[in-house]
Protein backbone atom coordinates (compact mmCIF):
# COMPACT_ATOMS: atom_id res chain seq x y z
CA UNK A 1 0.00 0.00 0.00
CA UNK A 2 1.20 3.57 -0.55
CA UNK A 3 1.91 5.46 2.18
CA UNK A 4 -0.11 8.94 3.11
CA UNK A 5 1.62 11.69 3.27
CA UNK A 6 1.22 13.73 6.45
CA UNK A 7 2.26 17.30 7.01
CA UNK A 8 4.42 18.30 9.80
CA UNK A 9 1.17 19.63 11.99
CA UNK A 10 0.53 15.83 12.43
CA UNK A 11 3.90 14.40 12.90
CA UNK A 12 5.67 16.86 15.08
CA UNK A 13 2.72 16.70 18.21
CA UNK A 14 3.45 18.33 21.85
CA UNK A 15 3.22 15.77 24.49
CA UNK A 16 -0.17 17.23 25.42
CA UNK A 17 -1.58 16.89 22.28
CA UNK A 18 -3.09 13.53 22.88
CA UNK A 19 -3.94 14.09 26.63
CA UNK A 20 -7.26 13.43 27.76
CA UNK A 21 -9.52 16.89 27.92
CA UNK A 22 -9.13 17.50 31.52
CA UNK A 23 -4.90 17.26 31.61
CA UNK A 24 -5.06 18.89 27.97
CA UNK A 25 -7.11 21.94 29.11
CA UNK A 26 -4.70 21.66 32.42
CA UNK A 27 -1.61 21.93 30.42
CA UNK A 28 -3.19 25.06 27.98
CA UNK A 29 -3.69 26.71 30.76
CA UNK A 30 -0.33 26.20 31.98
CA UNK A 31 0.76 27.44 28.39
CA UNK A 32 -1.13 30.94 29.10
CA UNK A 33 0.13 31.24 32.38
CA UNK A 34 3.59 31.08 30.96
CA UNK A 35 3.34 33.32 27.92
CA UNK A 36 1.01 36.04 29.58
CA UNK A 37 3.55 36.38 32.55
CA UNK A 38 6.35 36.40 29.66
CA UNK A 39 4.70 38.74 26.98
CA UNK A 40 1.95 40.84 29.18
CA UNK A 41 1.37 42.99 26.36
CA UNK A 42 -1.46 40.83 24.71
CA UNK A 43 -4.22 41.18 22.49
CA UNK A 44 -6.75 38.62 21.94
CA UNK A 45 -9.22 38.28 18.71
CA UNK A 46 -12.67 37.08 20.25
CA UNK A 47 -14.88 36.20 17.10
CA UNK A 48 -18.42 35.39 19.25
CA UNK A 49 -18.01 31.62 18.05
CA UNK A 50 -17.79 28.93 20.11
CA UNK A 51 -13.53 28.75 20.04
CA UNK A 52 -13.18 31.82 20.99
CA UNK A 53 -16.46 31.45 24.02
CA UNK A 54 -14.25 28.59 25.58
CA UNK A 55 -10.91 30.82 24.63
CA UNK A 56 -11.66 33.65 26.50
CA UNK A 57 -13.50 31.88 29.59
CA UNK A 58 -9.84 29.75 29.66
CA UNK A 59 -7.87 32.66 29.60
CA UNK A 60 -9.89 34.89 31.59
CA UNK A 61 -10.07 31.76 34.16
CA UNK A 62 -6.12 31.65 34.49
CA UNK A 63 -6.00 35.32 34.60
CA UNK A 64 -7.99 35.38 37.93
CA UNK A 65 -6.52 32.24 39.52
CA UNK A 66 -3.03 33.99 38.94
CA UNK A 67 -3.67 37.42 38.72
CA UNK A 68 -2.30 38.10 35.48
CA UNK A 69 -2.11 41.30 33.93
CA UNK A 70 -5.21 42.12 31.86
CA UNK A 71 -5.44 41.32 27.66
CA UNK A 72 -7.09 43.51 25.16
CA UNK A 73 -10.13 42.03 23.10
CA UNK A 74 -11.20 42.71 20.06
CA UNK A 75 -13.97 41.96 17.70
CA UNK A 76 -13.91 42.37 13.84
CA UNK A 77 -17.21 43.39 12.27
CA UNK A 78 -17.00 42.62 8.21
CA UNK A 79 -20.21 44.15 7.70
CA UNK A 80 -22.29 41.02 7.66
CA UNK A 81 -22.54 40.08 10.98
CA UNK A 82 -26.35 38.34 12.67
CA UNK A 83 -27.70 40.61 15.41
CA UNK A 84 -27.00 36.78 17.20
CA UNK A 85 -23.01 37.12 17.30
CA UNK A 86 -23.07 41.24 17.78
CA UNK A 87 -25.42 40.43 21.02
CA UNK A 88 -22.98 37.59 21.91
CA UNK A 89 -20.09 40.09 21.91
CA UNK A 90 -21.66 42.28 24.46
CA UNK A 91 -23.17 39.63 26.79
CA UNK A 92 -19.51 37.99 26.90
CA UNK A 93 -17.79 41.44 27.75
CA UNK A 94 -20.32 41.84 30.25
CA UNK A 95 -19.79 38.19 31.75
CA UNK A 96 -15.85 38.39 32.10
CA UNK A 97 -16.28 42.20 32.78
CA UNK A 98 -13.85 43.05 30.09
CA UNK A 99 -14.03 45.40 27.03
CA UNK A 100 -14.36 43.94 24.03
CA UNK A 101 -13.44 46.13 21.20
CA UNK A 102 -15.29 46.49 17.69
CA UNK A 103 -12.92 47.10 14.74
CA UNK A 104 -14.52 47.52 11.39
CA UNK A 105 -12.14 47.56 8.16
CA UNK A 106 -12.00 50.27 5.72
CA UNK A 107 -13.07 48.00 2.78
CA UNK A 108 -16.14 45.96 4.27
CA UNK A 109 -17.58 42.23 2.47
CA UNK A 110 -19.69 44.35 0.11
CA UNK A 111 -16.52 46.13 -1.38
CA UNK A 112 -14.25 43.44 -0.97
CA UNK A 113 -16.26 41.42 -2.95
CA UNK A 114 -16.90 43.16 -5.80
CA UNK A 115 -13.62 44.11 -6.42
CA UNK A 116 -11.49 41.25 -5.91
CA UNK A 117 -13.97 38.27 -6.20
CA UNK A 118 -15.97 35.94 -4.61
CA UNK A 119 -14.74 32.75 -2.33
CA UNK A 120 -15.47 29.17 -3.30
CA UNK A 121 -14.81 25.80 -1.17
CA UNK A 122 -11.71 26.98 0.71
CA UNK A 123 -9.73 29.67 1.30
CA UNK A 124 -6.84 27.19 -0.51
CA UNK A 125 -9.09 26.74 -3.26
CA UNK A 126 -10.26 30.15 -3.87
CA UNK A 127 -6.51 31.47 -3.98
CA UNK A 128 -5.73 28.89 -6.16
CA UNK A 129 -8.08 29.10 -8.80
CA UNK A 130 -7.52 33.11 -8.51
CA UNK A 131 -4.13 32.78 -9.68
CA UNK A 132 -4.98 30.29 -12.80
CA UNK A 133 -7.80 32.66 -13.38
CA UNK A 134 -5.52 35.36 -13.30
CA UNK A 135 -2.06 33.91 -14.54
CA UNK A 136 -4.49 31.95 -17.47
CA UNK A 137 -2.08 28.92 -17.30
CA UNK A 138 -3.84 25.91 -19.12
CA UNK A 139 -5.25 23.36 -17.30
CA UNK A 140 -3.09 20.45 -19.43
CA UNK A 141 -0.21 21.27 -17.34
CA UNK A 142 -1.82 18.66 -14.91
CA UNK A 143 -1.69 15.85 -17.71
CA UNK A 144 1.83 16.83 -18.64
CA UNK A 145 3.03 16.65 -15.29
CA UNK A 146 1.15 13.48 -14.34
CA UNK A 147 2.61 11.53 -17.80
CA UNK A 148 6.83 13.21 -17.20
CA UNK A 149 8.77 10.27 -15.89
CA UNK A 150 11.16 12.74 -14.73
CA UNK A 151 8.25 14.76 -12.70
CA UNK A 152 11.52 16.89 -11.34
CA UNK A 153 12.30 18.20 -14.64
CA UNK A 154 9.08 18.72 -16.08
CA UNK A 155 8.26 20.85 -12.71
CA UNK A 156 11.51 23.21 -13.57
CA UNK A 157 10.19 23.22 -17.26
CA UNK A 158 7.09 24.67 -16.44
CA UNK A 159 8.84 27.53 -14.49
CA UNK A 160 10.79 28.29 -17.29
CA UNK A 161 7.70 27.94 -19.55
CA UNK A 162 5.60 30.19 -16.88
CA UNK A 163 7.59 32.62 -15.13
CA UNK A 164 6.03 33.94 -11.88
CA UNK A 165 3.38 31.10 -11.59
CA UNK A 166 4.97 28.51 -9.22
CA UNK A 167 2.43 28.81 -6.65
CA UNK A 168 -0.43 27.59 -9.50
CA UNK A 169 1.80 25.31 -11.40
CA UNK A 170 2.16 23.28 -8.08
CA UNK A 171 -1.18 23.98 -7.12
CA UNK A 172 -2.51 22.56 -10.78
CA UNK A 173 0.06 19.62 -11.13
CA UNK A 174 -0.66 18.55 -7.01
CA UNK A 175 3.14 18.62 -6.69
CA UNK A 176 5.84 21.21 -4.15
CA UNK A 177 8.01 23.75 -5.29
CA UNK A 178 10.71 20.85 -5.97
CA UNK A 179 8.59 18.83 -8.01
CA UNK A 180 7.98 16.17 -5.58
CA UNK A 181 4.01 14.60 -5.91
CA UNK A 182 2.07 15.99 -3.14
CA UNK A 183 -1.50 14.59 -4.00
CA UNK A 184 -3.20 14.62 -0.82
CA UNK A 185 -2.48 17.83 0.89
CA UNK A 186 -4.75 20.80 1.12
CA UNK A 187 -2.70 23.13 -1.42
CA UNK A 188 -3.68 21.35 -4.46
CA UNK A 189 -6.69 21.02 -6.63
CA UNK A 190 -7.04 17.74 -5.82
CA UNK A 191 -8.01 18.76 -2.70
CA UNK A 192 -11.38 18.91 -3.50
CA UNK A 193 -12.52 15.77 -5.83
CA UNK A 194 -12.90 16.24 -10.01
CA UNK A 195 -12.49 20.25 -9.29
CA UNK A 196 -10.20 20.50 -11.73
CA UNK A 197 -12.13 18.33 -14.64
CA UNK A 198 -15.40 20.16 -12.92
CA UNK A 199 -13.74 24.01 -14.18
CA UNK A 200 -12.92 22.34 -17.29
CA UNK A 201 -15.96 21.47 -18.08
CA UNK A 202 -17.81 24.62 -16.57
CA UNK A 203 -15.38 27.46 -16.21
CA UNK A 204 -16.51 29.95 -13.00
CA UNK A 205 -17.83 33.05 -14.47
CA UNK A 206 -16.78 34.92 -11.67
CA UNK A 207 -13.59 36.23 -10.65
CA UNK A 208 -12.63 33.78 -7.78
CA UNK A 209 -10.60 35.23 -4.42
CA UNK A 210 -10.37 34.95 -1.04
CA UNK A 211 -9.32 38.10 -0.26
CA UNK A 212 -12.83 39.31 1.21
CA UNK A 213 -11.22 37.65 4.30
CA UNK A 214 -7.46 39.76 3.78
CA UNK A 215 -9.29 42.95 3.76
CA UNK A 216 -12.34 42.35 6.34
CA UNK A 217 -10.27 40.57 8.79
CA UNK A 218 -6.20 39.88 8.10
CA UNK A 219 -5.98 43.74 7.44
CA UNK A 220 -7.79 45.40 10.15
CA UNK A 221 -6.10 42.76 13.03
CA UNK A 222 -2.59 43.76 11.42
CA UNK A 223 -3.37 47.12 12.38
CA UNK A 224 -4.95 46.93 15.58
CA UNK A 225 -2.40 43.87 17.02
CA UNK A 226 0.76 45.99 15.71
CA UNK A 227 1.70 47.59 19.15
CA UNK A 228 1.25 44.31 21.09
CA UNK A 229 3.86 42.04 22.08
CA UNK A 230 1.74 38.85 21.78
CA UNK A 231 -1.11 38.20 19.45
CA UNK A 232 -3.87 35.05 21.23
CA UNK A 233 -6.13 33.65 18.75
CA UNK A 234 -8.37 30.63 18.77
CA UNK A 235 -7.22 28.65 15.81
CA UNK A 236 -7.81 24.84 15.77
CA UNK A 237 -5.77 22.10 13.41
CA UNK A 238 -9.30 20.18 13.74
CA UNK A 239 -11.09 23.31 11.38
CA UNK A 240 -9.24 22.07 8.59
CA UNK A 241 -8.13 24.70 5.15
CA UNK A 242 -5.32 26.75 6.20
CA UNK A 243 -5.18 26.17 9.92
CA UNK A 244 -3.86 22.71 9.32
CA UNK A 245 -0.94 23.37 7.23
CA UNK A 246 2.53 23.75 8.67
CA UNK A 247 4.05 27.01 8.55
CA UNK A 248 7.72 27.81 8.37
CA UNK A 249 8.28 29.24 11.70
CA UNK A 250 6.95 26.52 13.59
CA UNK A 251 5.65 23.03 13.31
CA UNK A 252 3.52 22.37 16.44
CA UNK A 253 1.86 25.64 15.88
CA UNK A 254 1.03 26.74 19.26
CA UNK A 255 3.80 29.20 19.82
CA UNK A 256 5.58 31.72 17.39
CA UNK A 257 7.46 33.86 16.77
CA UNK A 258 6.84 36.46 13.65
CA UNK A 259 8.90 38.45 11.30
CA UNK A 260 8.04 41.12 13.01
CA UNK A 261 9.03 40.20 16.06
CA UNK A 262 5.87 39.70 17.93
CA UNK A 263 4.63 36.54 19.55
CA UNK A 264 1.36 34.67 18.54
CA UNK A 265 -0.37 32.38 20.72
CA UNK A 266 -2.50 29.61 19.94
CA UNK A 267 -3.74 27.89 23.04
CA UNK A 268 -6.37 25.36 21.64
CA UNK A 269 -4.77 24.25 18.19
CA UNK A 270 -4.60 20.92 19.49
CA UNK A 271 -8.63 20.62 20.96
CA UNK A 272 -10.86 18.65 18.92
CA UNK A 273 -14.49 18.81 18.57
CA UNK A 274 -14.86 16.43 21.60
CA UNK A 275 -12.62 18.31 23.69
CA UNK A 276 -14.40 21.14 23.14
CA UNK A 277 -17.79 19.46 23.79
CA UNK A 278 -16.58 18.16 27.27
CA UNK A 279 -15.24 21.98 28.29
CA UNK A 280 -18.69 23.31 26.93
CA UNK A 281 -20.22 21.15 29.47
CA UNK A 282 -17.85 20.76 32.49
CA UNK A 283 -18.01 24.24 32.93
CA UNK A 284 -21.51 25.61 31.59
CA UNK A 285 -20.30 27.48 28.50
CA UNK A 286 -23.25 28.96 26.62
CA UNK A 287 -22.96 29.63 23.47
CA UNK A 288 -24.51 32.85 21.35
CA UNK A 289 -28.13 32.05 19.89
CA UNK A 290 -26.77 31.46 16.54
CA UNK A 291 -25.49 27.73 18.39
CA UNK A 292 -28.23 27.44 20.99
CA UNK A 293 -31.63 28.67 18.97
CA UNK A 294 -30.28 28.61 15.13
CA UNK A 295 -28.80 25.36 15.50
CA UNK A 296 -25.50 26.30 14.05
CA UNK A 297 -22.75 24.04 14.22
CA UNK A 298 -20.12 27.36 13.30
CA UNK A 299 -20.13 30.23 12.58
CA UNK A 300 -17.48 32.51 11.28
CA UNK A 301 -18.12 34.86 8.30
CA UNK A 302 -21.81 34.96 8.11
CA UNK A 303 -22.87 33.44 4.97
CA UNK A 304 -19.29 32.80 3.82
CA UNK A 305 -19.07 30.13 0.57
CA UNK A 306 -16.42 28.29 2.30
CA UNK A 307 -18.48 26.86 4.54
CA UNK A 308 -19.99 23.59 3.00
CA UNK A 309 -23.15 24.32 4.91
CA UNK A 310 -23.79 28.02 3.89
CA UNK A 311 -27.00 27.65 2.36
CA UNK A 312 -28.13 25.15 4.52
CA UNK A 313 -26.96 27.62 7.59
CA UNK A 314 -28.92 30.97 5.70
CA UNK A 315 -31.83 28.79 5.86
CA UNK A 316 -31.71 28.01 9.49
CA UNK A 317 -30.82 31.71 10.17
CA UNK A 318 -33.48 33.39 7.67
CA UNK A 319 -36.43 32.91 10.41
CA UNK A 320 -34.90 35.09 12.87
CA UNK A 321 -32.91 37.37 10.64
CA UNK A 322 -34.19 37.52 6.92
CA UNK A 323 -32.45 40.58 6.33
CA UNK A 324 -28.79 39.18 7.35
CA UNK A 325 -29.83 36.21 4.56
CA UNK A 326 -31.15 38.79 1.54
CA UNK A 327 -27.47 40.73 2.18
CA UNK A 328 -25.73 36.98 2.02
CA UNK A 329 -27.19 35.91 -1.00
CA UNK A 330 -26.41 39.46 -2.98
CA UNK A 331 -23.11 39.41 -1.95
CA UNK A 332 -22.24 35.63 -2.20
CA UNK A 333 -25.10 34.15 -4.73
CA UNK A 334 -22.86 33.45 -7.61
CA UNK A 335 -20.61 31.14 -5.52
CA UNK A 336 -23.33 29.88 -3.94
CA UNK A 337 -24.93 28.18 -7.36
CA UNK A 338 -21.83 27.52 -8.65
CA UNK A 339 -20.95 24.89 -5.48
CA UNK A 340 -24.36 23.42 -5.90
CA UNK A 341 -23.53 22.93 -9.46
CA UNK A 342 -20.05 21.38 -8.76
CA UNK A 343 -21.97 19.27 -5.75
CA UNK A 344 -23.86 17.49 -8.64
CA UNK A 345 -21.40 17.11 -10.79
CA UNK A 346 -19.08 15.47 -7.95
CA UNK A 347 -22.21 13.22 -7.33
CA UNK A 348 -22.46 12.66 -10.92
CA UNK A 349 -18.57 11.09 -10.99
CA UNK A 350 -18.95 9.34 -7.75
CA UNK A 351 -21.96 7.39 -9.04
CA UNK A 352 -20.62 6.40 -12.35
CA UNK A 353 -17.10 5.34 -11.34
CA UNK A 354 -19.34 3.00 -8.49
CA UNK A 355 -21.45 2.02 -11.72
CA UNK A 356 -18.28 1.00 -13.35
CA UNK A 357 -16.92 -0.86 -10.64
CA UNK A 358 -19.68 -2.69 -9.72
CA UNK A 359 -19.70 -4.10 -13.61
CA UNK A 360 -15.89 -4.71 -13.48
CA UNK A 361 -15.96 -6.23 -10.51
CA UNK A 362 -19.35 -8.60 -12.03
CA UNK A 363 -16.90 -9.60 -15.13
CA UNK A 364 -14.21 -10.76 -12.24
CA UNK A 365 -16.11 -12.46 -10.33
CA UNK A 366 -17.72 -14.68 -13.49
CA UNK A 367 -14.10 -14.98 -15.12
Amino acid sequence: MKEEYRSRVYTDRPAYADLPAPEKFQAIQGIIATRLLQHPKAICSYSGGADSDILIDLIENTRELLNLPPVKYVFFNTGLEMKATKDHVKATAEKYKVEIETVRPKINIVQASRKYGLPFVSKIMSAGLEGWQIKGLPLSIAEEYEQAEDKIAKRAELKERYPGCETTINFLCCCNSKGEPRPNIQLVINSSKYMKDFIGEYPPDFQCSARCCDYCKKQPAHNVQKDYDMIITGERRDEGGMRSVPRKDCTTMCFTETSSGQYRLRPLYYVSDDDKAWYKEKYNIRYSDAYEVYGLTRTGCCGCPISYKAVEDLEKIKPYEPNVVKAAWAIFGKSYEYRQKYNEYKAKRMAEEAQKKEIIDGQLSMI
